[in-house]
């Protein structure tokens, strides 16, 4: 069972992928339009999208990608681990070339075997936003939207109801 819904997650970030450049011209499109109702639609679409597909049966957001941590996450992070947070960024983290802290590697440190965080209450704020599609001002996070539809297959969902509903309206 398992292992069907690894491969139908794999294939929705396939498609993502294959559609890249649709999906790009799409999303480019709608931040012009500016649609009045792009949260509400989003939020359903997100909604929908997280009745069949389990966080906990990926991962691949945590194996693939890492937040940028801000000195709050790494505070918290720290003390969730017991250390000291000069201790903490040594040990895991690096600036990357924009000057933001990120994980020195991937998979995320805290990721466990079955897809678990060890440290979820303690988790940075950009995994608790993570996808991002059932926030305020869903124009704005657009062009992140797009990107994530490469890693989440929620979030891949989302952005193939979102051409859906609007493609649909011409």
């Amino acid at each position: 069972m398992k292992q069907d819904l690894l491969l139908e997650y794999q294939r929705l970030l396939q498609v993502a992928e294959k559609n890249q450049n649709e999906n790009k011209e799409f999303v480019r499109k709608l931040r012009k339009q500016k649609p009045k109702d792009l949260d509400q639609v989003t939020h359903g679409l997100h909604d929908q999208a997280f009745e069949t597909i389990d966080c906990l049966k990926c991962g691949n957001c945590c194996a693939t990608t890492g937040p940028l941590l801000k000195a709050k996450d790494i505070d918290n992070l720290a003390g969730a681990k017991k250390m000291r947070p000069a201790e903490f960024t040594t040990t895991f983290l690096k600036i990357d070339e924009d000057g933001d802290f990120v994980f020195k590697s991937l998979p995320c440190p805290f990721l466990r075997t079955d897809n678990y965080c060890s440290v979820y209450e303690s988790r940075p704020g950009a995994c608790k936003e993570y996808p991002h599609t059932q926030q305020r001002n869903v124009l704005a996070k657009l062009p992140i939207t797009f990107l994530n539809s490469m890693v989440c297959p929620a979030v891949a969902v989302v952005l193939e109801g979102l051409k859906e509903h609007y493609l649909k309206e011409k």
